[in-house]
């Protein structure tokens, strides 16, 4: 598959996008002096390709999930690909990433109060296979949290 990159329109209307995810095509269409069918057609692709999601983003404790951290994960050598995948199939998981320096994986968990935390990291990711040792963030407080990245960003 071939997925065609984002040209100067594109990276326009991402921007729009990333401000007001529900902005409707017609205003995008006439802040951007194009055709609604244009910005329709431009969005569809973007989003088939995988270039681009509309979500609606909740923040977790207004959920009933009020207990979030950031564990770094020691691995096993050679075991990360395999043990990223197990613990990306967690539902407590919402941001799982490679990293370098101290620990192999950062894994960014939201879990309903701290029993359920730590039932989570005792009986679900220190039993994964490869894991050698965790070490727990706990996220006490939320300065920024911001999905506004990248160049179509970079204009705002």
């Amino acid at each position: 598959m071939s997925i065609t990159p984002p040209d100067d329109l594109d990276r326009a209307i991402i921007r729009l996008l990333q401000v007001d995810g529900r902005k409707p095509f017609t205003e995008i269409a006439a802040e951007l002096d194009v055709s609604e069918g244009t910005v329709r057609q431009r969005v569809k692709r973007l989003m088939s390709d995988g270039v681009l999601q509309i979500v609606g983003i909740v923040e977790p404790r207004f959920m009933g999930w009020d207990a979030a951290g950031m564990i770094g994960v020691s691995v096993q050598s050679g075991w990360v690909d395999q043990v990223a995948s197990q613990i990306a199939a967690f539902p407590e998981v919402s941001y799982l990433f490679m990293a370098s320096g101290q620990f192999d994986l950062f894994v960014e968990v939201y879990c309903q109060n701290r029993e359920h935390f730590v039932s989570f990291l005792s009986e679900h990711l220190q039993q994964v296979p490869g894991v050698l040792q965790t070490q727990t963030f706990m996220i006490l407080k939320m300065y920024k949290l911001s999905y506004r990245w990248g160049e179509a960003s970079s204009h705002l």
